[in-house]
């Protein structure tokens, strides 16, 4: 399985980007997604997961209300639509995925089987 995260650039503060995850593959449909980022000298955080059957969608609070997870199963690739950017949003990005999990793993990076090879997202003030 392989992830090939893009989509990443440099964009001023209040700008929109969005981010592709395209995965190799016959079962992406049983998989949950998820996106996680990692800012300098900081740990890696979750930002945002959609379950195998894009039923359920989880968002880390600081990125509620502007960031949309959502996925594309014809095409084995998951996004991330972000709005509203901010310097705080300024870190790399990492699509990850693995077979269903349970709900409480959803947003902990250690679930996750899967993952890309990030995707730097700065965003200027």
């Amino acid at each position: 399985v392989q992830l090939q995260a893009s989509g990443g650039g440099l964009v001023q503060t209040g700008g929109s980007l969005r981010l592709s995850c395209v995965a190799s593959g016959r079962t992406f449909r049983d998989w949950d997604m998820g996106w996680f980022r990692q800012a300098p000298g900081k740990e890696r955080e979750f930002v945002a997961c959609m379950r195998y059957s894009g039923g359920t969608t989880i968002y880390a609070n600081s990125v509620k209300g502007r960031f949309t997870i959502s996925r594309d199963n014809a095409k084995n690739t998951a996004y991330l639509q972000m709005n509203s950017l901010n310097p705080d949003d300024t870190a790399v990005y990492y699509c990850a995925a693995t077979p269903r999990v349970a709900y409480s793993g959803l947003a902990q990076p250690s679930s996750y089987n899967y993952w890309g090879q990030g995707t730097l997202v700065t965003v200027s003030s």
